[in-house]
């Protein structure tokens, strides 16, 4: 199975292991440490052997920073966690943080201290981050003190080894364009700076670069690796051998300089002596990295990852590649809700649904010789008021029957080596009331907007989002997310630097694979969300328009649950919409399909809707 159903947090221990991190204090020259929910390599997904703050929490979620001090506990999530971070963390031990609305380094200029010293390990803590905490830190007086060793590991007795995951070619057909074009272009682009190198400490870009795929952490597919690429073309790759074969070795050597991670400090320090001018990712990097090129002499130069931008535009292999592994997805998805729909109400729970999805995903890609390589990250199956819960993850103890009546929200993904998928669907447990149809009207109001979206070159996605919310507005609801989120190409899941969302300032370029995902989300009774994968195109020409435009393409096919929909709420042109979306997922997925029962569902569930 790819995702597991137990509970790995341990909350009940939450006292006693933030007591112990409180005992080293002193020894420290401390009054509080940071404990983020990251990695030394600033990733979303983490290995086992770096999930401090569940292990320290029992908080399980993919965002969140614990701030400890002497007498506080706070754990800070964003909207998308309020509900499950109640949920799992003792109370009497923690209390909750606005990750967004007053985030640890604002919280600390308001209420800590004068003086006081916060200790942070800075392996795990960007520039752009460490830069806030100082100011903040500043306005009190106070300092930040980067600790040479994580005091949580000192108290952190079983922690996991390190990951080995084997290393994987991702090949020209899919990838698009040969590394060693990719490393040049990089390398043309450092010199054209007056740079002396780059730095490459994204796993995500280092996969991308080198063409290559890894298995260091759950559901998304790059190696922990870090690079450093050089203006005359040269570049050295840090990874564990150990993760790879004898024909992964000899294609990475032909490419790069190779080297243990353990010499990456020290070859770093080399690199920058004499005033060498190296390029880093304040949002990426490590204080840890940036520190050790200004001990030893180098200038430390921001700008973004070269490589993020042409990573989240895919070319045509990337795109082409993405649309058929959404086919395949889309009737293994359609082949699920079949079989779901053929289920007496309260007769499964949330894990079978989950379980179920996941064997026929496998199923699919087998007969289509396409083999489903992972989840793209754990399944959010939710049922009832779990739905409600946005990044609900249900395990053993919260598993729960999927009773009439009811929403059922599953929201799930895929790992194929031609793409990645992402589709949530909302759909009727039974007969739902009129207040659940008229709410996830709305949210499809939302969603059908941004698909429908024609924007000038240069709009945002800030510029975007009011589109997603506005039906919810009016009704006076709104939903705690944002709408979309960038995709890769059988990378993260979750890619920037391209959002859907009131904070994102970056231009929607062609290329770029976001999620299309409005949602309504009532605590405690019920939840709705409906999300699409869409790419940036270029327009058709508008008839008597002044401009060339952008546009959506989807990516995502299988039916919205047409049984949920109010038609007196909805505008002539946005049930052309659905229903001309119903015809294409019929006309595409029907032939993929290979049982008459699910043929005959998905006629059904595509049937056209009248106003």
């Amino acid at each position: 199975m790819f995702q597991s159903f137990e509970t790995k947090s341990a909350p009940q221990f939450g006292r006693e292991r933030v007591t112990a991190l409180r005992d080293g204090f002193a020894e420290l020259g401390i009054d509080g440490f940071l404990v983020p929910r990251a990695d030394e390599y600033q990733g979303e997904y983490v290995p086992e052997s770096a999930e401090r703050l569940s292990w320290l929490t029992g908080f399980t979620g993919s965002a969140g920073m614990a701030l400890i001090t002497q007498r506080e506990a706070i754990v800070f999530v964003d909207g998308r966690y309020v509900t499950q971070l109640a949920e799992q963390v003792d109370g009497t031990v923690f209390s909750g943080g606005d990750l967004v609305g007053e985030p640890p380094h604002a919280w600390i200029a308001k209420h800590a201290p004068k003086g006081f010293r916060l200790g942070i390990d800075p392996w795990l803590h960007a520039g752009a981050e460490v830069r806030r905490l100082e100011k903040a830190l500043a306005e009190i007086g106070g300092t930040l003190v980067s600790l040479a060793h994580n005091p949580l590991d000192a108290i952190w007795s079983d922690r996991p080894a390190e990951p080995v995951g084997a290393l994987t070619i991702q090949r020209e057909e899919f990838a698009g364009k040969p590394a060693g074009d990719k490393l040049s272009e990089i390398a043309r682009q450092t010199e054209a700076k007056g740079l002396s190198a780059v730095l490459i400490t994204d796993p995500s870009s280092v996969a991308w670069i080198f063409n290559v795929r890894g298995a260091d952490v759950p559901h998304t597919p790059h190696p922990l690796a870090r690079a450093i690429v050089f203006s005359n073309g040269k570049a050295e790759l840090f990874i564990d051998a150990a993760k790879l074969g004898s024909e992964e070795a000899a294609y990475l050597d032909a490419l790069a300089l190779r080297r243990d991670p353990s010499e990456f400090l020290g070859r770093l320090a080399e690199v920058s002596k004499n005033g060498a001018r190296i390029l880093i990712d304040p949002d990426l990097t490590p204080l840890a990295l940036t520190a050790a090129i200004v001990a030893a002499g180098g200038e430390v130069v921001e700008g973004i990852d070269p490589a993020k931008l042409p990573r989240a535009c895919k070319n045509s292999a990337e795109l082409d590649g993405s649309a058929k592994a959404h086919l395949q997805d889309g009737a293994a998805v359609v082949e699920f809700l079949c079989w779901l729909d053929g289920q007496t109400p309260g007769s499964i729970t949330e894990i079978d649904a989950v379980k179920t999805l996941e064997a026929t995903r496998a199923r699919v890609g087998q007969s289509m010789q396409n083999p489903l390589k992972d989840v793209s990250f754990d399944t959010i199956s939710g049922a009832g008021e779990h739905a409600a819960i946005m990044h609900y993850r249900v395990t053993s103890e919260s598993n729960r029957q999927i009773l009439p009546g009811e929403l059922f929200l599953i929201d799930s993904g895929a790992q194929y080596v031609n793409g990645t998928t992402d589709i949530t669907r909302t759909v009727a447990v039974g007969s739902v009331s009129e207040d659940r149809k008229r709410f996830f009207t709305l949210v499809l109001k939302g969603m059908i907007a941004i698909s429908m979206a024609k924007f000038p070159k240069g709009t945002r996605g800030c510029d975007l989002d009011p589109l997603a919310r506005i039906a919810l507005w009016k009704a006076g609801a709104d939903f705690a997310h944002g709408t979309g989120h960038g995709v890769g190409s059988y990378l993260s899941v979750h890619e920037g630097p391209q959002r859907i969302s009131r904070m994102s300032t970056q231009e929607l370029l062609p290329g770029m694979i976001l999620s299309n995902e409005p949602g309504y989300y009532r605590p405690g009774a019920f939840g709705i969300r409906i999300e699409n994968l869409i790419f940036v195109n270029d327009a058709a020409p508008v008839e008597d328009g002044d401009m060339p435009v952008l546009s959506f393409e989807t990516l995502t096919w299988c039916p919205i649950d047409r049984r949920l929909v109010v038609p007196s709420l909805m505008t002539s042109e946005e049930l052309q919409w659905l229903n001309d979306y119903h015809a294409e997922v019929r006309e595409k997925l029907m032939p993929l399909i290979d049982k008459d029962s699910v043929k005959t569902w998905l006629t059904a569930a595509t049937a056209p809707i009248s106003g």
